[in-house]
């Protein structure tokens, strides 16, 4: 018996990156190779939640939150140290993470630069600081900004770091890369 699967429709952003982004991101870097051109590796979200030592359902709220935003089941992340002044324990669950790749990675940056960004509030643009290595994190400080979190449901605002890894060797490589995305990177000059 024959397949009858449709083949599934590859990211908008994924095709836009193929057909048009890598071969001017490979002009404009001046690569010799387009196998040098930097691509997106992945995208990992961490949400951090300190106060679930005292009250554990603050991270079932986070868990529920990231599954939300990203399709994806997070992991529960647990302390590495014992800390006595936080209250904290080693093994203690304080946070939740999602590691994205393939196409749920590029629909969730689509969803990021189309949806997201524009809804933060008093937003100036993202700061330009990259790791050194080519990879870009920012912050945000709540959940809210997202099209799938109801806000009826929200018990209380959390804050998450975004994490974009690349194949970039260099700061300016990896701006590049996230340029052509469309970023909406601080320009120079721009108070913060």
């Amino acid at each position: 018996m024959a397949d009858t699967a449709t083949p599934t429709e590859r990211p908008r952003l994924r095709t836009k990156y193929n057909d048009e982004i890598r071969s001017a991101l490979k002009e404009q870097l001046e690569l010799g190779n387009i196998m040098q051109v930097p691509r997106l590796d992945k995208i990992v979200i961490n949400m951090g939640v300190g106060k679930a030592t005292q009250q554990p359902s603050l991270l079932e709220g986070a868990v529920r939150d990231l599954e939300q935003i990203t399709g994806q089941k997070p992991l529960v992340t647990k302390a590495k140290k014992s800390i006595a002044t936080f209250k904290l324990r080693e093994g203690n669950a304080i946070g939740a993470k999602v590691t994205l790749r393939g196409d749920r990675m590029w629909e969730f940056l689509d969803r990021l630069i189309a949806l997201a960004i524009p809804r933060i509030r008093d937003f100036r643009g993202l700061p330009v600081k990259f790791d050194g290595r080519g990879n870009y994190t920012f912050g945000i400080t709540e959940q809210t900004i997202f099209p799938e979190i109801d806000y009826d449901k929200v018990d209380q605002p959390r804050g998450m770091d975004i994490t974009f890894v690349t194949t970039a060797k260099t700061d300016d490589e990896g701006k590049a890369l996230l340029d052509a995305f469309g970023f909406p990177f601080r320009r120079a000059g721009q108070e913060q």
